[in-house]
């Protein structure tokens, strides 16, 4: 393909992107297609000569189309959408036609340069004080593993990566119960050990609080039989039904135990550029060492785009710099975001950010987030009106559960109907041993009606399977 080809194309396939979104309200939410069938449709070997651009986008139609999820879609109620809003798409077009390793300030010094400026609007957005710096990561993953990493490193007395872990005593690290499994996933991966992720039990009250007084004794227990309490995790809305931590209370046993702090905020940390939601789920948020939140979930960012704040990098940068020399920066000091994350590689993107930002400005993306929490709060109502379902827990900001007549067999099965039915797309869950009905609002560009058409639907469904 020539430049003048590449031009041609790229016109076309941003006219397809433009009437795919458009339409997108047409089409099943989730896939239809049945496990291999997207496979069996694809040649087993390679081909020996080029094929025409022509040809690959009628397969891509033929074939892909077909098997794709439409994570975009405004009744994706399921999970919490990877969103894309059309400013970042444009921005991730500029970012893949650059092409730019962004390793280094010297490989890339608009990338790194926008990225702490980037990192500054958002910290000030959230309301985070002054003196928070960051990094932007792939996901919350990578930055729960970089936060657990550092807990490791600290209370090792920065012997880990050096030595290995042999002999240097269980290290223990503690979270809710309502953690995401991306910390169980940190702590194997990080050498501690499922074992040593000690999840600590709920309030059961209002916003599911981890209970800081079983947190206290966990951590004095664990003392007393000679292990090493490394670090906490706490949470702001997570994924199985939004629970929400006391950070100030989680925060002041981390200063009275000198352990490090992480707050898993992926999810619900975009609603914290309202100012009004702070209060039920912001306090005590400056003192965590480290923050991560996803900007590519609520916010709009194109995926990947994740946000790891933290009150003093130094810790973070005695456990993951490496510095050889063919790396090494010579002349004024500069910031290389490689040694804050755990890849070498680094996309530019703060572009996205930088783009997304400036088209809506804060407001415009408050005021989508305001509108989803708005909306689950109606149709959660809708649902308790609607005999004969249950709401299972309360909404938090723009994420509820709810159940069906009937056992946990009874509950996957409205699921796999709604799904099949493909006119809105939900996930289920747990909660207190019982199989619940996640509904979670925050694509981009849905509608009231589109979040409250679910009612109509659920029911209908429901009345099919009797």
């Amino acid at each position: 393909m020539n430049w003048d080809d590449f031009a041609s194309w790229g016109e076309k396939i941003s006219h397809w992107a433009a009437d795919y979104h458009r339409d997108i309200r047409d089409l099943p939410v989730r896939a239809q297609t049945a496990p291999g069938e997207i496979a069996a449709a694809l040649p087993a070997t390679p081909p020996e000569g080029a094929e025409a651009m022509d040809t690959i986008m009628t397969d891509f139609e033929r074939i892909v189309m077909p098997g794709i999820t439409h994570w975009q879609h405004p009744r994706f109620f399921a999970y919490f959408p990877a969103n894309a809003a059309p400013p970042s798409m444009l921005a991730d077009m500029l970012i893949t036609t650059i092409a730019a390793q962004c390793m280094l300030w010297q490989t890339s010094p608009a990338a790194t340069e926008m990225e702490g400026v980037m990192i500054d609007w958002l910290r000030q957005a959230l309301d985070l004080p002054p003196g928070f710096t960051g990094v932007i990561q792939d996901s919350a993953s990578s930055a729960t593993l970089s936060a657990v990493l550092t807990m490791r490193e600290r209370a090792t007395k920065w012997r880990g990566n050096r030595e290995g872990l042999n002999g240097l005593g269980a290290l223990r690290i503690y979270c809710s119960e309502q953690c995401h499994s991306s910390i169980d996933r940190a702590c194997w991966v990080a050498g501690i050990g499922q074992d040593n992720l000690v999840k600590i039990g709920t309030s059961g009250r209002g916003n599911h609080a981890m209970d800081t007084d079983a947190l206290a004794a966990a951590i004095a227990a664990d003392r007393a039989a000679g292990h090493i309490p490394a670090g906490i995790i706490a949470i702001t809305g997570g994924t199985g039904m939004g629970a929400c931590d006391d950070l100030a209370a989680v925060a002041k046993i981390a200063r009275a135990e000198d352990l490090y702090t992480h707050l898993d905020a992926a999810w619900a940390g975009s609603a914290m550029i309202c100012p009004e939601y702070r209060a039920a789920f912001w306090p005590g948020v400056e003192h965590f060492d480290s923050i991560v939140f996803n900007p590519h979930k609520w916010l709009g960012a194109q995926f990947d785009c994740s946000v790891q704040f933290l009150r003093d990098p130094t810790q973070q940068l005695n456990t993951l710099k490496i510095e050889p020399e063919y790396l090494k920066t010579s002349g004024a000091a500069v910031t290389n975001y490689s040694e804050w994350t755990i890849p070498l590689g680094r996309r530019f993107r703060a572009l996205k950010l930088w783009f997304l930002i400036r088209s809506y400005g804060l407001e415009g993306l408050r005021g989508r987030i305001r509108n989803h929490v708005a909306w689950t709060g109606e149709l959660c109502e809708a649902l308790r009106e609607m005999e004969p379902f249950e709401i299972v827990t309360e909404p938090i900001l723009s994420l509820f559960s709810f159940r069906c007549p009937g056992d946990d067999a009874m509950q996957q099965r409205l699921v796999d109907a709604l799904n099949d039915d493909g006119r809105i797309y939900l996930t289920q869950g747990m909660h207190e041993g019982r199989k619940m009905i996640r509904f979670s609002v925050g694509q981009f560009d849905c509608t009231r009606d589109d979040v409250m058409i679910a009612a109509d639907v659920i029911h209908e469904i429901w009345e099919s399977l009797q």
